[in-house]
């Protein structure tokens, strides 16, 4: 019937109510613009919905059951505008996050400690998965945010924020007579190399890497996470090749020393990716704030 919607709230509140001058005052209106309301509404209809009584109106028949569809509807929209009003304010509503498992661990972790503290009415769901399955998560609208390692060239997806790692190689104890030394790529590659799986970006750049030089660099030990090579390392199973950021700690108790070599090795781009042109979530955009900070 294409009736205005205002005309279905003047209607609620004047049946709520039970008087036209208290629906005028809960409405901000005039009662005569209530009462034209309503008789609008009746036109529309072609029904009488209300009639008057000593104290005010009274729904008829025909009038209590439209208002028994009307309150069900008031109702919801009262829900969803408290809703939407906690979702803003972020007093709940889930923030979800596709990465690595070292990412989470290593980088992530001190700001999704601090985001939940500050907002512990949203919920945290993080995804696990390598890069393209942090990208397939993304464009199936299961996470709002992804962080990978770039580059990634796909015109789907926008990057909303980057920060930079340094890749180095690591050594335990047992390596201890190359602390001091500045080796290079060919008396690196004399020792037990430790590199992560095949298909992850940093095997991938440290590879190129080895094969601008015009060398071939061939692990002796393959692992698939991050704690294994830092934990191989520490144990002396050879040179792990790792994220500066995430030995922090290692380097610093003297666990593991870095391995200086004769050539630099290039930085990582990391980015917090999202699908373009789609709007984020209040949580999602408070997250990455805090990042930025």
């Amino acid at each position: 019937m294409g009736i205005n919607y205002e005309l279905y709230k003047v209607f609620y509140w004047a049946a709520k109510t039970g008087s036209l001058s208290q629906a005028a005052k809960v409405l901000y209106l005039t009662q005569p613009t209530v009462s034209h309301a309503i008789k609008q509404l009746e036109e529309g209809f072609g029904v009488t919905l209300f009639f008057r009584n000593s104290k005010g109106v009274e729904l008829t028949q025909e009038g209590a059951v439209l208002y028994s569809y009307i309150e069900q509807s008031q109702i919801l929209i009262s829900l969803a505008e408290e809703k939407i009003t906690a979702l803003k304010n972020l007093e709940s509503g889930e923030l979800r996050i596709g990465g690595s498992d070292s990412l989470f661990k290593h980088y992530l972790l001190p700001y999704l400690e601090q985001f939940h503290e500050n907002h512990p009415g949203i919920k945290l769901h993080l995804h696990h998965g390598t890069t393209p399955e942090i990208i397939t998560f993304l464009k199936e609208g299961k996470i709002d945010l992804g962080v990978v390692r770039m580059p990634i060239i796909d015109p789907q997806l926008e990057v909303k924020m980057s920060f930079q790692l340094q890749d180095c190689f690591v050594a335990g104890a047992r390596y201890a007579d190359m602390q001091h030394k500045v080796l290079s790529l060919e008396m690196l590659l004399q020792h037990s190399i430790i590199l992560f799986s095949r298909n992850s970006r940093a095997r991938m750049a440290i590879t190129e890497l080895f094969q601008s030089y015009g060398y071939s660099i061939k692990p002796e030990i393959e692992v698939g996470s991050v704690d294994l090579l830092i934990e191989f390392a520490r144990r002396g199973l050879g040179v792990s090749y790792v994220t500066r950021e995430f030995v922090s700690k290692e380097l610093e108790e003297g666990s593991l020393f870095e391995v200086r070599l004769d050539v630099p090795l290039p930085p990582s781009h990391v980015a917090i990716l999202t699908m373009r042109n789609m709007p984020l979530s209040s949580a999602a955009s408070v997250f990455i704030e805090l990042i930025r900070q």
